[in-house]
């Protein structure tokens, strides 16, 4: 299981180019890295599981994302790649985390009324890893972040 880097969000006027280069080898270049080094070395019943994030689903006028919007594109390219194992991707939305500040605004918001914690992403994880029908996908989780303004 790999985590990515976060997300960078910036308008086109003020992007560090420096910083945006740093997101993209963390999020992208990083798994694709892993990837190579995993050939031959996941059990056929094995899956390499990557955990990125939803940023750039909903694409608007204002913040970029840089790297996210390709992971699924990489997940489905190496799961044929990789065919001997299995390759997958959560993309996750905010998760409820101490450090968070918008666990609030986001239980009167989202579709499901509450806020996507660790303990959820966790059992997603599990399920792909378990689940030996399941390869080149990208699992949204994000409480229906996605389908709502803001």
């Amino acid at each position: 299981m790999v985590t990515t880097g976060g997300p960078y969000y910036v308008r086109l006027a003020e992007i560090d180019f420096t910083q945006a280069r740093r997101n993209v080898e963390e999020v992208f270049w990083l798994p694709l890295h892993i990837a190579r080094c995993v050939v031959g070395k996941v059990r056929p019943d094995g899956t390499l599981l990557f955990i990125g994030g939803t940023g750039g689903r909903r694409p608007a006028a204002g913040p970029l994302i840089t790297a996210f919007t390709a992971m699924p594109a990489l997940t489905k390219a190496l799961a044929v790649e990789l065919a001997s194992g299995r390759v997958n991707l959560i993309a996750a939305g905010f998760v409820d985390t101490p450090r968070c500040r918008r666990r609030e605004q986001l239980r009167t918001t989202l579709p499901i009324r509450g806020v996507v914690g660790p303990a959820d992403i966790a059992a997603l994880a599990v399920h792909l890893m378990i689940n030996t029908a399941i390869t080149g996908a990208t699992y949204d989780i994000d409480g229906g972040q996605q389908l709502v303004e803001g």
